[in-house]
């Protein structure tokens, strides 16, 4: 039989963690799937555990050899350091454990791709992935082992011919865009903030993919402040016609939070009812080229709201869940983020807004700046799609 929704799940999971004042803080995760399992969007009887971590054997399709001895070495011992590495700065402090924490997130991406990849599920969702910055030899921007690096590699060796990586994270995928960004068996799509004014820097549409892969990395760099209707008219000029080209045999989505209007660390202004739009889309996508999509978490930082609220949407959209868009959030649970957090989560379970994307093809204005950004990405990445990346103007 195959699951609609296939959901790996450890309270270890958790363990992957900074520590208190560290931006990344794993009860965002506990609050998403406790909102929807309050909600019953989902329910205890879908979790599988316990997740296993990735092997040495598993990590090292992706990071280096003494990376890794890097990583286990300074989890030893709390204070360490390997900043050769990127271990023990301020973005990526140390922990104790930090290598089996890191590795057994890697491993409930192993779970949730393999599920979908041999046909035990039609979707899959580890919230605690995403770790789109870590590099082959070095950590970077909260990221130690790049989960979805390691489970894309897995398919390709299973037999995978044509994954394509959507990532909505406000964020650049560096880590991502980096690792295959000279394979042209992997479409990597990145929508972000412009990296003139976010980490990690990278992410402008001239970077295409290298000389094997050229068109393999699709970069939309749009301006701070972009609100949901720039930030979904620009996925829906770009991102759809790249994909029906591709014709994926499997989908890979990262799913940060961070794009969210207050989102502390970064400069967008998207809504979680404009998130929803996005998870809506990339499932139709998904739908559109056989079904299968692997679905992961990402950056967030507004912990006690808008991250567990829109990742909850996540999970409503891949179950098909009827439940409605302004339902009310539980009393119940609203009191546990009173108790644990000391502040108080959105009343309701959207925003309340109804985004929508107004087609490009209806004529772009070459005045407004993300309808610049639209158009240097079309024209940087559709002549190697086939595709004509030419509008009319407003003007």
């Amino acid at each position: 039989m195959t699951l609609p929704l296939y959901i790996p799940w450890d309270e270890k999971l958790v363990d992957y963690n900074f520590g208190n004042n560290h931006p990344l803080a794993p009860i965002r995760v506990q609050l998403a799937m406790k909102l929807a399992l309050d909600l019953n969007i989902i329910s205890t009887d879908e979790l599988v555990g316990p997740v296993t971590c990735a092997t040495r054997e598993q990590l090292m399709r992706v990071h280096t050899a003494e990376y890794l001895d890097a990583v286990a070495s300074v989890g030893e011992s709390e204070g360490d350091s390997a900043l050769e590495y990127g271990l023990g700065t301020s973005d990526n402090p140390v922990f104790i454990g930090m290598h089996e924490a890191s590795a057994r997130v890697a491993g409930a991406t192993l779970m949730a791709a393999n599920a979908v990849w041999n046909g035990s599920a039609t979707h899959s969702v580890n919230l605690a992935g995403g770790l789109h910055h870590a590099q082959r030899a070095g950590a970077s921007g909260f990221c130690v082992y790049n989960d979805i690096a390691v489970a894309i590699y897995d398919l390709l060796a299973q037999g995978a011919k044509r994954i394509a990586y959507i990532d909505i994270d406000a964020h650049h995928g560096d880590g991502v865009a980096n690792i295959f960004f000279d394979d042209p068996r992997v479409l990597t799509i990145s929508i972000h903030e412009h990296p003139k004014t976010l980490f990690p820097g990278t992410g402008l549409s001239s970077e295409t993919g290298g000389p094997n892969a050229p068109g393999s990395c699709v970069n939309i760099a749009l301006p701070a402040g972009t609100g949901d209707q720039g930030w979904l008219r620009a996925f829906a000029a770009v991102v759809p016609p790249t994909i029906d080209v591709f014709a994926p045999e499997i989908i890979v989505s990262q799913n940060g939070a961070d794009s969210h209007i207050n989102d502390p660390l970064t400069h967008l202004a998207v809504s979680v009812d404009g998130q929803r739009y996005a998870y809506e889309l990339i499932h139709q996508l998904a739908h559109r080229h056989g079904g299968k999509l692997v679905a992961l978490g990402g950056g967030g930082y507004d912990i006690a709201d808008a991250v567990p609220r829109s990742w909850a949407n996540l999970l409503a959209v891949l179950t098909k869940s009827d439940l409605a868009k302004d339902v009310a959030i539980p009393a119940e649970y609203l009191a546990y983020v009173q108790e644990r957090l000391g502040t108080t989560s959105g009343q309701s379970f959207s925003d309340g807004l109804k985004p929508w994307a107004k087609p490009i093809d209806q004529g772009f204005n070459d005045l407004d700046p993300i309808d610049s950004a639209i158009m240097e990405t079309r024209t940087a990445i559709f002549p190697f799609f086939g595709l004509d990346p030419e509008v009319n103007s407003w003007f």
